[in-house]
């Protein structure tokens, strides 16, 4: 699938709905690739995107507008949990629910 094909690229809604939490060795002061300064602390053994853990979630690395033209501002170092979201499951359906977007079909996993 080509990135002009890829319709998280005009969705962007998975970012704003959900606390992005994940392994704190992920971000890049811990040996991973996502910067650490775009994560907060959880507890002794875990970190999340800033902006995700908040009422009105919205991860910090998102650029652009929820529906209409989205990017991540660190895709290829982005953390396990963003990697794992597959356009059209059922974590995808909801969050587009709940920013009034339409359900996808399910789609072939992303690289």
């Amino acid at each position: 699938m080509s990135d002009q094909d890829n319709p998280c690229q005009s969705c962007g809604a998975c970012c704003a709905h959900y606390r992005v939490s994940f392994y704190w060795a992920e971000a890049d002061d811990g040996g991973g690739a996502t910067p650490h300064q775009m994560t907060e602390k959880l507890d002794a053994w875990s970190r999340c995107m800033r902006g995700t853990w908040s009422s009105r979630p919205r991860c910090c690395a998102l650029r652009g507008e929820i529906g209409a033209a989205v990017a991540c501002d660190i895709y290829p170092q982005r953390p396990t949990p963003c990697r794992e979201v597959i356009a059209g499951s059922a974590q995808c359906a909801q969050a587009r629910r709940c920013h009034g977007l339409p359900v996808l079909s399910p789609q072939p996993a992303l690289a």
